[in-house]
């Protein structure tokens, strides 16, 4: 069995062990594992069965990351994007009113496009087409709004019909929450892998033991059915113009998202020819839009390749048996969906404020000196926020983006595609204004 799994991942080719590679398989789940928490409770927001999210989430982190691994052989784990999945209940489902079963559709026909534009090689042109700044500024402008609904989810901060939002009431589940987050942030500066996991965890224990939080029947079970949101997406009403932003925004987020990702991680593991150019990076994403479709399918949001893979890389993990330990430790979870399914809101909404700190770091490579740079960046990154909507900071940014570099002598430099994504920009604002 050793010698098939050395053949099929070309371990010795990448100098590295079957051990080796469990091993960061592992240290990959570990901290990714808080997806399978965090990701139903936001989605449960969108109306949808929360039974059924947790069995979803389990199985698209599963089959994507397998996928992956075996098609691409890297030491990848995929999941359903942090980001990705407020904006689908939030923006989408709350804010524009519309049905989760219409949201999904979306997901997957933006997942058709990405997998269409990666097979073709348009890919490329988007990606030179949006500048630095605004890619940056779209990974920040996210990181703020999922920590806006993380203190939200949290109770910290509350409506107040003046100011809008105000500072909440100290209760138990705030108490235990900023708790939970405290933990999180002494694991984190310890180095200690998994802490967002353990975060969660615990604070969901210390809930049950005060009382706020009711304790699972049974730890082990079988999974909730998936029925109530399998094959539940409805294509044909996303097929709308009015939609086409939303789409877009998918779309874009998911390809820089994973395009950073992989790029990142891939010098760690390697992975980067002389000439520059990543191995497998086609491969890569090719399954990150399989399983983008496969999840809108089973009933979640955008699936995508995950930063935390960097963790299992830095443990040794240079080939797809990553990836595939990762993916059957995902599906392992399957058995304890009792537990999962009585972690509260104020035990994720750490994991939320955490995640977008992560999102936010690289804030700092964006010329904020330069107006013509610092405005569209700034403008995407708070209006996100601020508008509780991803695609509206988004096509503000790239309008602005346009005009201050139609104004200051650089129009030459705008890309033709970003015109093409100007365009669809202003409709996207005209139709949300009328």
């Amino acid at each position: 069995m050793t010698a098939q799994l050395a053949n099929l991942f070309k371990l010795a080719e990448n100098r590295t062990t079957a051990r080796q590679e469990v091993i960061a398989g592992l240290t990959t789940f570990l901290t990714m594992a808080y997806i399978i928490f965090v990701n139903p409770t936001i989605l449960e927001k969108a109306g949808m069965d929360k039974g059924a999210l947790i069995t979803a989430t389990i199985l698209a982190a599963g089959f994507a990351t397998i996928l992956v691994g075996l098609w691409a052989n890297v030491p990848f784990g995929m999941a359903p994007g942090m980001g990705l999945n407020a904006f689908f209940a939030y923006t989408l489902v709350q804010g524009q009113e519309m049905a989760w079963q219409t949201a999904l559709g979306v997901v997957f026909i933006s997942g058709i496009f990405f997998l269409l534009l990666t097979l073709l090689g348009v890919r490329k042109w988007i990606i030179a087409a949006i500048p630095v700044e605004l890619r940056l500024g779209t990974a920040a402008g996210i990181g703020l709004f999922i920590t806006f609904i993380g203190l939200q989810n949290l109770g910290l901060i509350v409506q107040h019909p003046v100011t809008m939002v105000g500072l909440g009431k100290l209760t138990t589940p705030v108490i235990l929450g900023l708790g939970g987050l405290a933990l999180i942030a002494i694991l984190e500066v310890m180095r200690i892998r998994g802490s967002i996991l353990i975060g969660i965890i615990v604070t969901t224990i210390l809930g049950m033991l005060s009382g706020v939080v009711s304790a699972p029947e049974k730890l082990f079970s079988t999974p909730p059915s998936i029925a109530p949101i399998f094959m539940q997406l409805d294509i044909l009403s996303a097929l709308k113009w009015g939609f086409a932003g939303a789409i877009f925004s998918f779309m874009f987020v998911d390809l820089f998202d994973s395009i950073g990702t992989v790029v990142a991680c891939s010098y760690e593991a390697e992975m980067v020819e002389e000439d520059g150019t990543i191995r497998s990076i086609d491969r890569v994403l090719e399954a990150d839009a399989v399983a983008t479709v496969a999840g809108a399918l089973m009933g979640t949001s955008t699936t995508t390749t995950y930063v935390e893979s960097g963790a299992g890389i830095a443990e040794g993990g240079r080939t797809g048996l990553t990836a595939l330990t990762t993916g059957l430790l995902f599906l392992s979870a399957l058995l304890v969906t009792p537990f999962i399914a009585v972690v509260p809101a104020f035990a994720t909404a750490p994991a939320l404020i955490v995640v977008g700190v992560f999102m936010f770091k690289n804030v700092h490579k964006i010329d904020f000196q330069t107006f013509e740079t610092a405005f569209p960046a700034f403008l995407t990154i708070i209006l996100m926020p601020l508008t509780y909507s991803i695609s509206m900071g988004l096509c503000v940014g790239f309008l602005s983006f346009i005009l201050v570099s139609s104004f200051s002598g650089k129009i030459r430099t705008i890309h033709p595609v970003m015109w093409i994504i100007g365009a669809f920009s202003l409709v996207e604002l005209l139709l949300k204004a009328l």
